[in-house]
Protein backbone atom coordinates (compact mmCIF):
# COMPACT_ATOMS: atom_id res chain seq x y z
CA UNK A 1 0.00 0.00 0.00
CA UNK A 2 2.85 2.41 0.81
CA UNK A 3 4.46 1.92 -2.59
CA UNK A 4 1.14 2.67 -4.32
CA UNK A 5 0.78 5.91 -2.31
CA UNK A 6 4.34 6.92 -3.22
CA UNK A 7 3.69 6.10 -6.88
CA UNK A 8 0.47 8.12 -6.85
CA UNK A 9 2.21 11.07 -5.17
CA UNK A 10 5.04 11.00 -7.73
CA UNK A 11 2.57 10.74 -10.58
CA UNK A 12 0.57 13.69 -9.23
CA UNK A 13 3.76 15.75 -8.77
CA UNK A 14 4.90 14.95 -12.31
CA UNK A 15 1.49 16.05 -13.61
CA UNK A 16 1.71 19.35 -11.70
CA UNK A 17 5.23 20.00 -13.03
CA UNK A 18 4.16 19.23 -16.60
CA UNK A 19 1.14 21.55 -16.29
CA UNK A 20 3.34 24.33 -14.84
CA UNK A 21 5.86 23.94 -17.68
CA UNK A 22 3.02 24.13 -20.23
CA UNK A 23 1.66 27.30 -18.61
CA UNK A 24 5.15 28.85 -18.52
CA UNK A 25 5.63 28.08 -22.24
CA UNK A 26 2.24 29.66 -23.04
CA UNK A 27 3.17 32.77 -21.02
CA UNK A 28 6.51 33.02 -22.84
CA UNK A 29 4.83 32.59 -26.24
CA UNK A 30 2.35 35.38 -25.47
CA UNK A 31 5.18 37.59 -24.22
CA UNK A 32 7.25 37.06 -27.39
CA UNK A 33 4.27 37.61 -29.68
CA UNK A 34 3.59 40.95 -27.97
CA UNK A 35 6.75 42.26 -29.71
CA UNK A 36 5.39 41.49 -33.22
CA UNK A 37 5.11 44.41 -35.63
CA UNK A 38 6.76 47.55 -36.93
CA UNK A 39 8.31 50.02 -34.49
CA UNK A 40 9.88 53.46 -34.75
CA UNK A 41 11.49 55.73 -32.21
CA UNK A 42 14.45 57.68 -30.97
CA UNK A 43 17.33 57.24 -28.60
CA UNK A 44 20.99 57.76 -27.93
CA UNK A 45 24.11 55.79 -28.84
CA UNK A 46 27.76 55.99 -27.79
CA UNK A 47 30.30 54.11 -29.93
CA UNK A 48 32.54 53.68 -26.86
CA UNK A 49 32.06 54.57 -23.19
CA UNK A 50 34.19 57.71 -23.75
CA UNK A 51 32.63 58.80 -27.05
CA UNK A 52 30.10 61.63 -27.23
CA UNK A 53 26.42 60.69 -27.21
CA UNK A 54 24.74 60.69 -30.62
CA UNK A 55 20.98 61.13 -31.00
CA UNK A 56 19.46 58.54 -33.33
CA UNK A 57 16.11 57.78 -34.91
CA UNK A 58 15.35 54.14 -35.61
CA UNK A 59 12.89 51.88 -37.40
CA UNK A 60 12.52 48.18 -36.63
CA UNK A 61 10.51 45.27 -37.96
CA UNK A 62 9.93 42.61 -35.32
CA UNK A 63 8.94 39.04 -36.13
CA UNK A 64 7.94 36.78 -33.27
CA UNK A 65 6.88 33.17 -32.87
CA UNK A 66 6.07 31.17 -29.75
CA UNK A 67 9.81 30.56 -29.20
CA UNK A 68 11.74 33.25 -31.09
CA UNK A 69 12.10 36.98 -31.59
CA UNK A 70 13.80 38.64 -34.54
CA UNK A 71 14.43 42.41 -34.61
CA UNK A 72 15.69 43.95 -37.84
CA UNK A 73 16.17 47.67 -38.22
CA UNK A 74 18.25 50.71 -38.95
CA UNK A 75 19.24 53.68 -36.86
CA UNK A 76 20.24 57.03 -38.32
CA UNK A 77 22.33 59.61 -36.52
CA UNK A 78 24.14 62.79 -37.51
CA UNK A 79 21.98 62.96 -40.66
CA UNK A 80 24.40 60.89 -42.76
CA UNK A 81 25.29 57.88 -40.59
CA UNK A 82 23.02 54.85 -40.86
CA UNK A 83 23.67 51.49 -39.21
CA UNK A 84 21.80 48.21 -39.64
CA UNK A 85 20.94 46.56 -36.33
CA UNK A 86 19.45 43.14 -35.71
CA UNK A 87 18.95 40.64 -32.94
CA UNK A 88 17.74 37.08 -33.30
CA UNK A 89 16.68 35.33 -30.09
CA UNK A 90 15.43 31.84 -29.36
CA UNK A 91 13.78 30.91 -26.09
CA UNK A 92 13.73 27.73 -24.11
CA UNK A 93 11.34 28.55 -21.30
CA UNK A 94 12.59 31.82 -19.83
CA UNK A 95 16.18 31.25 -21.07
CA UNK A 96 17.28 33.05 -24.23
CA UNK A 97 20.19 32.68 -26.65
CA UNK A 98 20.93 34.43 -29.92
CA UNK A 99 22.97 36.81 -32.00
CA UNK A 100 23.23 40.61 -32.13
CA UNK A 101 24.52 42.50 -35.17
CA UNK A 102 25.14 46.22 -34.92
CA UNK A 103 28.61 46.62 -33.46
CA UNK A 104 31.61 47.36 -35.65
CA UNK A 105 33.27 44.23 -34.19
CA UNK A 106 30.92 41.81 -35.94
CA UNK A 107 28.16 39.51 -34.70
CA UNK A 108 27.94 39.16 -30.91
CA UNK A 109 26.54 36.24 -28.92
CA UNK A 110 23.59 36.82 -26.57
CA UNK A 111 22.43 34.73 -23.63
CA UNK A 112 20.24 35.41 -20.66
CA UNK A 113 16.75 35.10 -19.30
CA UNK A 114 13.47 36.89 -18.99
CA UNK A 115 12.52 38.67 -15.80
CA UNK A 116 9.08 40.29 -15.77
CA UNK A 117 8.70 42.46 -18.88
CA UNK A 118 12.39 42.37 -19.79
CA UNK A 119 14.78 39.96 -21.45
CA UNK A 120 18.17 40.55 -19.76
CA UNK A 121 21.03 39.39 -21.93
CA UNK A 122 24.77 39.13 -21.59
CA UNK A 123 26.63 40.19 -24.73
CA UNK A 124 29.83 38.46 -25.85
CA UNK A 125 31.35 40.77 -28.51
CA UNK A 126 33.29 39.28 -31.44
CA UNK A 127 36.30 41.44 -30.42
CA UNK A 128 37.16 43.73 -27.54
CA UNK A 129 34.89 46.74 -26.96
CA UNK A 130 35.70 49.13 -24.11
CA UNK A 131 38.56 46.95 -22.87
CA UNK A 132 36.75 43.60 -22.78
CA UNK A 133 34.32 41.42 -24.71
CA UNK A 134 31.26 41.68 -22.45
CA UNK A 135 28.30 44.02 -21.94
CA UNK A 136 24.62 43.79 -20.99
CA UNK A 137 21.57 44.23 -23.22
CA UNK A 138 17.94 44.54 -22.17
CA UNK A 139 14.96 44.13 -24.49
CA UNK A 140 12.04 45.47 -22.49
CA UNK A 141 8.31 45.58 -23.16
CA UNK A 142 7.23 49.16 -22.46
CA UNK A 143 3.43 49.32 -22.24
CA UNK A 144 1.17 47.73 -24.84
CA UNK A 145 2.84 49.24 -27.90
CA UNK A 146 6.38 50.04 -26.86
CA UNK A 147 9.77 48.49 -26.36
CA UNK A 148 13.08 49.76 -25.04
CA UNK A 149 16.47 48.47 -26.15
CA UNK A 150 19.34 49.26 -23.76
CA UNK A 151 23.04 48.35 -23.75
CA UNK A 152 25.20 48.89 -20.66
CA UNK A 153 28.98 48.52 -20.68
CA UNK A 154 31.72 49.18 -18.15
CA UNK A 155 34.15 52.07 -18.66
CA UNK A 156 37.62 50.46 -18.48
CA UNK A 157 39.16 53.55 -16.86
CA UNK A 158 36.61 54.21 -14.11
CA UNK A 159 34.92 50.83 -13.66
CA UNK A 160 31.56 52.68 -13.87
CA UNK A 161 28.59 51.20 -15.72
CA UNK A 162 27.79 53.36 -18.77
CA UNK A 163 24.66 53.26 -20.90
CA UNK A 164 26.06 53.04 -24.43
CA UNK A 165 22.65 52.90 -26.09
CA UNK A 166 19.02 53.42 -25.22
CA UNK A 167 16.36 53.33 -27.90
CA UNK A 168 12.66 53.81 -27.10
CA UNK A 169 10.33 52.46 -29.78
CA UNK A 170 6.57 52.58 -30.35
CA UNK A 171 4.48 50.37 -32.62
CA UNK A 172 3.65 52.13 -35.89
Amino acid sequence: MKSYARFAARFALAGCLTAAAGAAHADEADFLRSFEGNFAGKGTVKVTTEAPTVNVSCRFNSDATSSSLSLDGTCRGLVVVTRAISADLKSSGTKYTGTYVGSRTGPAQLSGRRSGNAINLGIRWAREVNGDRTAQMTVEKNGEDGMRLTVIDVDPKTGERVMTSRIDLRRT
